[in-house]
């Protein structure tokens, strides 16, 4: 398949590039950098004599001197060399770093820390819509997801299975991020139920029998390896009580999809509606994450159950938006968004669906889903879709 080019825009400074594997960056970095300086810690012999010595990176770069960027890819495999990069970089011989990783725990406990400050931090998510184009499919991106890697692949659903399996043997297992592997894809499974849920880990950790001490663990696992992450409750100037559980969400939704159990007891109906949840969730972060505005992603929860499913809030704008795994809406689908809107009536609200029409229920917008997924780019704002 021909690369596709992704609305991910670079930073001109030294820049960590973060990303669950399989999501494109490595790719994302030849397209757009093939005559860099390239270290690839994936191949075993590059590896190897890396981490034995760190140094060496200083003496490559001094053996090619006119080359001004310098990329080293999955860098949490040998955070040694980050201490080598950042007394280059205070050396200021100009040239230019850019970090991928795919595990951030170690770089956490890299004693550079993550260069104090001295290079930027980015995340590169999966495919958008809008890079997609008339090759997006919204069935097809409910099970199958959107992760480069699986969506090049000629039988996705394998695809996903043997991806699953990667970051159970190579990253946690081989890591040794948890001791029982097997508890662990207990966890999974279970796991997958919250997804576009509100977090429990109290019954979480009932129903894989284990300690909720050793769940906590296993979430945190999940989030260093991006491939979940956790949504707050929006409590600015709150006029109710709110629930104070945040949501959980797995990081695509054709991961989603492969990791929740199917069977006669299972309805379609709800897990399509937390794929699409999930769908939406992850174009909406990839939308933040790319544009050069700052805004907070959030959902809003009242102890008396109403809830809206994102609200976006940053300098100039302030949305609500709910997400209906319906072909119709109705006056009381909106009912959540005009709450909200009493509390915030500087917001505004958006309803996306399953249909195709274009409509407004009193001050609610509604948008079929698919049209607003494929419209959603960059520093555009929400409302001009």
């Amino acid at each position: 398949m021909d690369f596709i080019q992704r609305l991910f825009d670079e930073p001109d400074q030294n820049y960590f590039l973060f990303g669950p594997r399989g999501i494109g960056k490595s790719s994302l970095m030849k397209a757009r950098h093939a005559s860099a300086l390239s270290i690839d810690l994936l191949k075993p012999e590059v590896f190897r004599s890396y981490l034995a010595r760190p140094e060496r990176l200083n003496e490559t770069i001094l053996g090619n001197p006119t080359q001004k960027l310098v990329i080293i890819d999955e860098i949490q495999k040998a955070p040694n060399l980050l201490s080598v990069v950042h007394s280059l970089i205070e050396e200021k011989k100009g040239i230019k770093f850019i970090l991928t990783g795919s595990n951030a725990r170690k770089l956490k406990h890299a004693s550079a820390n993550l260069l104090g400050g001295r290079a930027l931090k980015r995340t590169l998510h999966p495919y958008m819509a809008a890079e997609l184009e008339g090759r997006f499919s919204l069935e097809r991106a409910l099970t199958d997801g959107l992760i480069p890697l699986i969506f090049a692949a000629n039988n996705p659903q394998d695809a996903l299975q043997a991806y699953i399996s990667l970051y159970l043997h190579e990253e946690i297992h081989a890591e040794g991020l948890t001791r029982n592997l097997e508890s662990f894809s207990r966890f999974l499974e279970v796991v997958s139920f919250s997804h576009a849920s509100l977090l429990n880990v109290t019954n979480i950790a009932r129903e894989c029998a284990v300690k909720r001490k050793t769940v906590e663990n296993y979430i945190g696992v999940l989030e260093d390896l991006l491939l979940a992450y956790h949504l707050p409750v929006f409590s600015k100037r709150a006029q109710r009580e709110l629930s104070m559980h945040p949501k959980f969400y797995l990081f695509d939704a054709g991961v989603f999809h492969s990791l929740r159990p199917k069977g006669p007891l299972d309805r379609v109906e709800e897990i399509n509606g937390a794929a699409l949840e999930g769908l939406v969730a992850q174009h909406l972060r990839a939308w933040n994450d790319y544009s050069g505005q700052e805004h907070t992603l959030s959902f809003w929860r009242t102890r008396a159950g109403v809830e809206v499913d994102f609200i976006i809030y940053g300098a100039e704008s302030f949305w609500a938006i709910e997400v209906k795994n319906s072909q119709h809406v109705y006056p009381h689908d909106v009912r959540s968004l005009e709450i909200f809107l009493q509390d915030y009536p500087t917001a505004k609200a958006l309803l996306l669906y399953r249909g195709k029409e274009k409509i407004k229920i009193k001050n609610v917008l509604c948008l079929p889903c698919e049209e607003f997924l494929l419209h959603l780019r960059p520093n555009k704002d929400l409302w001009s879709i």
